[in-house]
């Protein structure tokens, strides 16, 4: 099973990057790749909660449906694909670090992010996408840093 894994320290509580997180519609804000994400289930969003989206994959948009696994704030939330033509799960652990939070991003897919493209594709693919969840890591954190740096208004 392929996997990405990156992380980033932010400059903020990880009950703040938590909950930002925990809201599906904030995925395309700091996502390169994510163009739309809102949630399906209606409600707080809670374990089993579902979530429909669409991912832009080298060119190619992809269309998920994702379920909530985990929920156990301000630690981890995981999801797992129940609708696309990727299986994926994804992984978001939180751990206190400094005067902030380290963020852990996982993503595992079950034939490589290039099945739609062919095996061959996947080492290529996994390296770029790779590289995307670097870059949107730094954008969350520059998201929830000048969100706290932002006078009050």
């Amino acid at each position: 099973m392929p996997t990405i894994e990156e992380s980033i320290v932010i400059a903020a509580p990880p009950e703040e990057v938590y909950d930002y997180l925990l809201d599906p519609t904030h995925l395309p804000e700091f996502s390169g790749s994510i163009t739309r994400a809102e949630p399906e289930t209606p409600g707080p969003v809670q374990v089993g909660s579902r979530f429909r989206g669409t991912t832009k994959v080298l060119g190619r948009n992809v269309e998920w449906v994702a379920e909530l696994t985990e929920n156990d704030r301000p630690r981890r939330q995981a999801i797992k694909s129940v609708e696309s033509k990727i299986d994926f799960s994804g992984t978001y652990t939180l751990e206190p670090e400094g005067v902030g939070t380290r963020v852990t991003y996982r993503l595992e897919t079950a034939k490589g992010l290039g099945g739609m493209f062919g095996s061959l594709a996947d080492a290529l693919v996994n390296k770029t996408y790779a590289r995307q969840v670097r870059a949107d890591l730094a954008t969350l954190a520059e998201i929830l840093t000048e969100h706290r740096e932002s006078p009050a208004g």
